[in-house]
Order: structure tokens, then sequence, then C-alpha cells
């Protein structure tokens, strides 16, 4: 099989189509890798008293952690291993508490103060439905889910410990082998799938749903619809691993525990079966003893400390986003690891302002969306796609190499028959925008501009234009406001701002300093042509093998 893996087959049998497996036959590679914890997907994972331990004002570190996603927390993992005291610092809270209504986390059809980070109105990612509009009023809160607006994009990111993990539909997806140049030019694909996919694969404890099992359930008709379409147009139809427990999802089918995928749970946190990084690398990361982190964190300012080291100041926030306290802390190495967008606003910022002049001229350049847009289709009756929808995607529509675009068939999970498929598409586009520090308002501007949307909207049309025409369906045009039809308004896979072999070397250290590092999605140029943290994580584990075997 090809490596996303896209063997062709006619038959009708689930079990002999193309799965996108991605390094599925690979998982076998767990002794170097290390299994995901045992961690039940019931449980919230770490607990708070283990993990959570707000650094004090004047501490010195041997090594700290800006930010808790794919690439920091593979770093905390690997270090804490070899023996290496780490700090982890978070912008968002811990997620360890249940709110009013005994759940951690909010529905995705009910928002509520949980929901949205520092915002007073949601800025949901479908805003409307059937000419309503969904968005609401909500009080201030450090919210899960940040739509972080720039000109002409909202950069959708996960605000927690745990990162992205926390929001994402945990679509575990490798790159197909052939497109992976193009993806990273800089990394020999032989080590990342022989090696580092695998690990990630591992550790992040991916899986396959259960072929029959999936034919038969009702909480994926949607996906079959899909499938249906996709077939009867000629596109080739993919199925994905996830990151979700499946023996989790078929007993919340059976009505034997609490539903977290079947209640519709994802953008705003899942309650249980999903495997996030606080149960699987973190979770491994704080067995050893030599992991704390503290939630509510900001890092302004890294600046080389006189006695070696950086000094890096602090912004302790309280729940309505107001700065309670200011730290100064040393750490002999310091990972950024805020995401693509918080770790390139953070160094494009320190450049500017003269805390870390010696960055290249790098910082800030070479960021994509991933080429990401959304559309809804308007089925016929008898295509009915089911009122209980898995918000746990499991396929796709794979027309990356005749139209440039890979369509996730994704959920709608509203609780009623809608007769609607829904799609985010990733797809091939050229455009890159800079960071670029803005002195008049003392912010970090993005130089994107709205138009780019068109390359991507022009190949997923490729996919669903034809689908319409076989079908004889039209596009829903009321779900993104303002009679349109594509979502072309938002990103959920930001990537880029300190490539890799630019900004850094080839394994994530910074240009100009020793000892600072980027381990995120900030290295990767734009692009993965999937669905991206199982490369962050991959791209993380080799990076981080290299500096624990020549740096420490």
């Amino acid at each position: 099989m090809r490596d996303r893996s896209l063997s062709a087959s006619a038959s009708r049998g689930l079990t002999r189509r193309r799965f996108v497996t991605g390094t599925g036959s690979l998982l076998g590679g767990l002794a170097l890798a290390g299994t995901a914890t045992s961690t039940s997907a019931a449980d919230p994972g770490v607990t708070a008293a283990a993990l959570t331990s707000p650094i004090p004002s004047g501490a010195h570190v041997p090594v700290l952690v800006i930010g808790t996603g794919y690439g920091g927390s593979v770093a905390a993992l690997r270090l804490t291993l070899a023996g290496v005291d780490v700090h982890m610092v978070e912008m968002g809270m811990a997620w360890d508490a249940p709110g009013s209504d005994g759940k951690v986390f909010a529905n995705t059809t009910k928002p509520d103060y949980r929901s949205f980070w520092l915002r007073t109105r949601t800025r949901q990612p479908l805003s409307n439905f059937l000419g309503f509009p969904l968005d609401k009023d909500v009080p201030r809160h450090t919210g899960i889910l940040d739509a972080e607006d720039f000109a002409g994009i909202t950069v959708y990111q996960g605000r927690g410990v745990g990162g992205g993990s926390l929001v994402n539909g945990g679509m575990a997806v490798t790159p197909r082998r052939e497109l992976f140049p193009a993806i990273l030019p800089t990394v020999d694909p032989a080590e990342m799938y022989d090696v580092y996919y695998p690990r990630a694969n591992a550790g992040l404890g991916v899986t396959s749903v259960d072929p029959s099992w999936w034919e038969g359930a009702d909480c994926y008709q949607y996906a079959r619809v899909g499938r249906k379409h996709a077939e009867r147009s000629g596109f080739p139809f993919v199925f994905v691993p996830n990151v979700y427990d499946w023996d989790y999802m078929r007993q919340e089918a059976a009505g034997a525990v609490p539903r977290s995928a079947l209640e519709g749970e994802v953008i705003y946190g899942n309650n249980h079966g999903k495997k996030t990084l606080r149960k699987t690398y973190l979770a491994r990361a704080a067995a050893t003893g030599r992991l704390s982190v503290s939630p509510l964190h900001k890092a302004t300012t890294v600046t080389p400390a006189s006695g070696g080291g950086y000094t890096v100041t602090l912004e302790r926030l309280d729940t309505a986003g107001a700065t309670v306290e200011t730290k100064t802390v040393v750490a002999d190495r310091v990972f950024f690891a805020a995401g693509s967008v918080g770790t390139s606003k953070l160094l494009t910022r320190l450049k500017a302002t003269g805390a870390l002049p010696a960055l290249n001229d790098q910082i800030g350049k070479g960021w994509g969306d991933n080429g990401n847009v959304m559309c809804g289709r308007a089925n016929h009756m008898w295509d009915a796609t089911g009122k209980l929808q898995s918000a746990m995607p499991t396929a796709g529509i794979d027309n990356w190499d005749a139209g440039g675009a890979f369509a996730e068939v994704a959920p709608l999970p509203t609780g009623i028959e809608t007769y609607a498929s829904f799609y985010l598409s990733i797809t091939k586009t050229p455009h890159r925008a800079e960071f670029r520090w803005n002195p008049a308002t003392g912010r970090v501007d993005l130089t994107w501009d709205r138009a780019w949307k068109k390359a991507s909207i022009d190949a997923a049309k490729t996919i669903f234009d034809r689908i319409n025409a076989k079908e004889g369906t039209i596009y829903r045009t009321d779900l993104f406001g303002g009679n349109r039809i594509w979502g072309d308004h938002l990103t959920y896979h930001p990537l880029g701002g300190a490539v890799l072999g630019r900004a850094t070397d080839n394994h994530g250290r910074l240009h100009g300093y020793d000892g600072l590092y980027v381990i995120d999605g900030a290295l990767i140029p734009g692009n993965t042509s999937v669905n991206p943290f199982v490369t962050i994580t991959a791209l993380a584990e080799r990076n981080i093998e290299k500096i624990i075997a020549t740096d420490l």
C-alpha cells in the first residue's frame, strides 16, 4: 500500500478499501516509541496533582517549554525520560475540573463560557444554519477554542494543557510518502517513514475503526453517504485512522457509557473517548516525576541571561484574561512550542524589539493555512445523513494528484436530520504569508490576503462540482452567512512562520542563539497535504532525539 495508504480497490468490501493508515502497519514499532498510556479513554488523563505546579518567580529550570501542544509534549516526554527536569508554561487552562453541569467541556451545539478564548460572543466556524445565526453572547473567559482574527483570516487554535489535541477531530493522517519532499524538503523521508512516523503514531495511540462495525453504525451514515457520492463520481474514498478510543465509541452506541463523540463533542473539547495529549505524551512525561506545568501563564519576553541561559518573563492570567502577576525565571534551554501562530508571533516580536536581535530574517516567514476551505452540499431526501453523527471523522476523498485537494468527510452533529454532507478540504496552494511587527500598534500582524483562498476553492471544486453534477445536487448557502457557499474565512491548520532549515537549522535550533529551539508546527512551511498533527509529532520526535544526543 502507499503511505496514506492508497492502493485502489474495486471491491465493495471495506476491508479491501484504500485505508489512509499513514503508518498503520508501522504501529508495531512500539519498543522504541513506547506505547501510548494505558489511561482509560473515559478518564481525564494525567491528574492536576501530578502535572500542575505553577512556577515561582525567580526559579531556575534546566528546560522551559513554551506551550503544551504536540511538539512541546514530545519534547517534554523525551527530555524527562532522558533524566532532564522540564517545566512547561501554557497560556490556557488545565481543564481538569468539571463545570456546574458536571462536565469539563461544553457541547458543540451548546457553547458557553468554556467554549471560547476571551470572547464575549462566540465565533463558530459554522456560523449559520437554515438561515439563522448560531453565534451568541457568552461571558468572557479563558475558554478552550481561540478564534484569533488577522486581516483576511481567522485562525482556530486550542487553548489549554494539551493544545490542539483538545479541540481537533483526531484524524491522524500520515502524508503519502511521495508527497513528503514537498512538505519538508530538508528532511530525509526514509528516517521519517521508517522511524519517526511509526513512533508518533504509537505515542499518540493511533488506531483504525473496525470495518464491520463502521458499516452498520448509525453514527457513520453520513460517512457512508459521502463514500457513495465520491465513488459514483470516480473519486478515491479513503479511510483515516484516529486517536479516538473505538471501544469506547461502541459502548456509547450501545448506551453503556456516557456519550462523548456521539454527543457531538469535538471543537470545544471531548469529555471521554478521545486520546488527547493529556492521556498520552503528557501522562507518560508526568509519570517520570520530572515534569511540571504552569497553566494560565503567558511567556512575553525571552532574553539572554547574564550568567548563561535565558531570562523569561511570564504573565500569570486569571480566567478573565487579566494579568494578576508577572514572574521572571531563568532557563538553561527554551523550547518554543506555542503553535505556529504563538511561536511565530513571539519570535517576530522578540527579534523586532531587540530582545533576541540575532534571530535571522526568516523569522515570521513561510506561514500557510494548509489550504483549508469548507463547504456543504444539499442531498436528496433518499440520501439522509442521519440525525446521530459521530463527531470523530473517519474518512476523506482524495483528489490530490489530479486536483490538489483532500476533503475530510466531516460530521454535522446537529441532532436532527439535515440531508447535508459537510466537508473540510485541505488543498495545494502556493500562497505564504509573513508575520510582521507593527510598532505603531505594538502588535504582530499577518500579511494574509483573503483573495488567496480562491486557489483552495478552485481545488475543492474539482471534487464537489463533479459530485453535484453527478448527483443532481447543489451547494448549501446557509452555513457561513451572507449566502456564501465557501467557508474561506478560516484555518484549523496553521503551519509555518519559523521554517525548518530557514529560521532554524535542520533540527529546529534557532539561528543566532545556542539553547533556543522551535519544536512545533511553525517549522512546517504551510502545507502537509493532510491533517498535520501526526507530521508535527513525528518531526518533533526526530528533532528532539538529535537535540538530546548532541546538545545535552
